[in-house]
C-alpha cells in the first residue's frame, strides 16, 4: 500500500463526521440506556419471531416492513431513533433506518445488531426474563465493562 492510497485529511474528516452521524455502537446504545435518559428511541426492526427469541431490554418492536404505517403510534417523534435487526450479515437496520429517514426522523443504525449485543455479554430479554450470554473474547474486552473506544 503506498500513501498516494490515503484519503486527503478534509475528505476523511467529512467522512467519519458523517459515518459518526449515521452508525452507532452496541455498547455506546447500552451506556445510554443505562443512563436512564438516551436521548432517543431504540427500535428493534425484526420480525415477531426475532422479537421473541430475544431482543434488547427497553427496545421498541416495531419490524421495518411496518415502520410506515406504525412509527407514527409507537416512537415518539421528537427523538431521534437508534435501529437494530440481527447483525452485520443483515441489511434489516439498514432498511429500517431509510425508512424512518422518509419519515422525516433523525436515525442511526446500530452496527452490530443484536448479534454483537449479546456477543459483548449484554442482557437480552426473552419470553423467560432476561438473560446474558458470557463476553465473546474477540468482541469485547472479557474482564472490563468497557472497552474505551
Amino acid at each position: 500500500m503506498t500513501t498516494s492510497r490515503f484519503a486527503d485529511p478534509e475528505l476523511a474528516v467529512a467522512h467519519f463526521s458523517a459515518r459518526l452521524g449515521l452508525y452507532t455502537d452496541v455498547s455506546d446504545v447500552r451506556a445510554a440506556l443505562a443512563s436512564g435518559e438516551p436521548g432517543f428511541t431504540l427500535v428493534d426492526t425484526r420480525a415477531r419471531v426475532a422479537w421473541d427469541q430475544g431482543h434488547v431490554p427497553g427496545a421498541v418492536h416495531l419490524p421495518r416492513t411496518e415502520i410506515a404505517a406504525r412509527a407514527a403510534a409507537l416512537v415518539d417523534p421528537d427523538l431521534p431513533v437508534v435501529v437494530y435487526c440481527w447483525g452485520p450479515g443483515c441489511d434489516g437496520a439498514a432498511k429500517g433506518a431509510l425508512e424512518f429517514a422518509r419519515l422525516g426522523r433523525r436515525v442511526k443504525e446500530m452496527v452490530g445488531g443484536i448479534e454483537y449485543w449479546i456477543r459483548e455479554g449484554f442482557e437480552v430479554e426473552t419470553a423467560s426474563g432476561v438473560e446474558r450470554s458470557p463476553v465473546d473474547p474477540l468482541t469485547a474486552p472479557v474482564h472490563s465493562p468497557v472497552c474505551a473506544c
